[in-house]
C-alpha cells in the first residue's frame, strides 16, 4: 500500500521559477534523420564488430600464453567495445522515441505513479541489482488525485525514469525516501520527484539532461547516462519544462510540466 503525500517529511516548500522559453533550434528532417540512424545501426557497428571480434579471438587463441596484464588489457577493449554498442543503442532509442506521437488525453498520473512504483519495486525485489534490493527498504510516497493532459505512454515512461533515479540514487541510503508529488497552487502544475539519496552537486546541473552526461560515475551508480535526455526529450515534446534541485548527499527534487505556461494561461481564461 502506497500511503499519500500528506504524510511526507520535509515536501518541497515551493518550485523554483519556471526558466525563460528555450530557443528554438531547427529541427532535423526526416531524410536526415534516416541517414543518421543508417549511419550509427551500420557504418559505426561494423567497426566495432572488427575490434570486438577480433580481441576475442586474441583472447581465445593467445590468452594462456599472455600474462595477467595482458589479458586485463584484452578485457578492457572487450567491456568498451560493449559499452560503445550500448551507447549506439541508446542513440537509436532516443530517436525512435522522437518520432512516436504525442497522443494528449487525460491521465491519472497518480495511478501511474503508483503503478511505476509497484513495478520498479517487483523488478527491485526479484533482481536487485542496480539497487540492491533498496525497494525494500525504501518508503514511496504518491499523492492522490494528480491529473494531467498528456500522453500516457510517454509520461510512463518519464516516471520510470524519475522514480527509478530516484531509487538507485537512494540504495546507499538507510531509509530511502522516495515522493512523488505536486505542487499547490501552480499554473501550470509542477509535479514533482522527490528523494533523500546521493544528491549531485548544482554547479554542474547544466549537464543533467545531457545525452551521456553523468555527475557520479558508473562505479558508484551504473547506468547510460540516457535516461534523464529521453524524460526532457518527452517533456520538450509536450511543450513542458523539466528542472532539478539537490544539494550532495541530501538527495534531489526533479520538477516538470506538461503544458506551457502560455497554454496554461489560455486555458485559464477559456475556463
Amino acid at each position: 500500500m502506497i500511503p499519500p503525500l500528506e504524510d511526507a517529511a520535509t515536501p518541497p516548500q515551493s518550485a523554483p521559477a519556471l526558466e525563460p522559453e528555450e530557443a528554438c533550434t531547427p529541427a532535423m528532417s526526416e531524410a536526415d534523420q534516416e541517414v543518421l540512424r543508417y549511419a550509427l545501426s551500420h557504418d559505426l557497428r561494423a567497426p566495432l564488430r572488427v575490434v570486438d571480434g577480433f580481441t576475442r579471438i586474441l583472447k581465445e587463441d593467445y590468452g594462456k600464453v599472455l600474462d595477467r596484464v595482458g589479458n586485463d588489457h584484452l578485457d578492457r577493449v572487450l567491456a568498451a567495445s560493449a559499452r560503445m554498442n550500448g551507447m549506439i543503442d541508446a542513440i537509436l532509442a532516443q530517436a525512435q522515441l522522437a518520432r512516436e506521437p504525442v497522443a494528449r488525453q487525460p491521465v491519472d498520473l497518480s495511478g501511474l505513479a503508483k503503478d511505476v512504483v509497484q513495478d520498479l519495486s517487483d523488478l527491485d525485489r526479484d533482481e536487485g541489482l542496480v539497487t540492491g534490493q533498496a525497494s525494500r527498504r525504501a518508503e514511496f510516497r504518491v499523492a492522490d488525485g494528480m491529473v494531467a493532459e498528456a500522453d500516457p505512454t510517454l509520461v510512463r515512461r518519464v516516471l520510470d525514469n524519475l522514480v527509478g533515479n530516484a531509487l538507485k540514487y537512494s540504495a546507499k541510503v538507510e531509509h530511502p525516501c522516495i515522493e512523488v508529488g505536486v505542487m499547490p497552487a501552480t499554473n501550470p502544475a509542477v509535479f514533482y520527484v522527490k528523494d533523500n539519496g546521493a544528491g549531485f552537486d548544482m554547479h554542474h546541473a547544466d549537464k543533467l539532461f545531457g545525452l551521456f552526461q553523468r555527475l557520479h560515475s558508473a562505479k558508484e551508480f551504473p547506468g547510460t547516462g540516457v535516461g534523464l535526455a529521453g524524460v526532457k526529450n518527452i517533456i520538450s515534446r509536450h511543450e513542458g519544462r523539466v528542472w532539478a534541485e539537490a544539494q550532495p548527499g541530501q538527495g534531489a527534487c526533479f520538477y516538470f510540466t506538461l503544458i506551457s505556461a502560455a497554454q496554461a494561461q489560455a486555458q485559464g481564461r477559456q475556463a
